[in-house]
């Protein structure tokens, strides 16, 4: 296994798809795919990747802002490895990969939301030293109500 981390081209955006959809199995394909192309050309968003040779076998959003309560911080996003991989420490290794990259950028800290019923990501963040500091609360505001 020869796994290394590298940020995701705006060209290559569309590979994260199938891992994506892994997580997010309720959103349209073609919704997904035009909100992950509308995604990339925010200046405050960029992908990085997790890769076995070639093949992407992990992703992670990276979300930055500067907040009155910590400074500049990063969020990352959709945090996926695939699952023939996990339980290799991978995950670990991508999360000291993003602290170091997002570091040189000059973040202060790192935020991040996970879903209340993911079991297993509360243990890796618990383990990462992650504390809960709030709730993330989410209304939906358009005619269509349903989550996607």
């Amino acid at each position: 296994m020869n796994i290394r981390f590298n940020p995701i081209s705006k060209e290559d955006i569309l590979t994260i798809l199938p891992l994506l959809k892994k997580i997010n199995t309720t959103t349209p394909h073609d919704i997904l795919e035009t909100r992950v192309l509308e995604m990339v050309d925010y200046s405050n968003y960029e992908c990085v990747g997790a890769y076995d040779g070639d093949s992407l076998i992990g992703i992670c959003g990276l979300w930055y802002s500067t907040r009155h309560y910590i400074g500049k911080s990063v969020e990352p996003d959709h945090v996926i490895v695939d699952e023939t991989y996990r339980g290799k420490n991978i995950g670990k290794e991508f999360f000291k990969w993003i602290y170091e990259y997002t570091l040189a950028k000059g973040c202060e800290a790192v935020e991040l939301n996970t879903y209340t019923a993911n079991r297993k990501s509360h243990k890796f963040y618990y383990n990462e030293g992650f504390e809960i500091y709030g709730f993330h609360f989410l209304k939906i505001i358009r005619d269509e109500k349903s989550f996607f």
